[in-house]
């Protein structure tokens, strides 16, 4: 398929998939990186205390509190 026709099929809301090959998809800026950091331990149970609150894991708090800081600082 021809870009151009790949295009026109896009804009027209057509179904594309078939033309993509997805096992090479890549998502920069989301590729995770393992990193390490130390809390003191009544900070790991405020966290452990809000995390079960909101029903989400410790990392996944930790995740959207540094997320909406990132997004304030911006």
């Amino acid at each position: 398929m021809k870009a151009k026709d790949f295009d026109q099929a896009f804009e027209q809301g057509k179904d594309i998939s078939k033309h993509l090959d997805l096992s090479s998809a890549r998502r920069p800026e989301l590729k995770q990186k393992r990193v390490n950091v130390d809390f003191p331990v009544w900070m790991v149970h405020q966290l452990d205390k809000e995390a079960k609150r909101l029903g989400v894991t410790r990392q996944s708090i930790i995740k959207m509190w540094l997320s909406e800081r990132l997004k304030e600082a911006a």
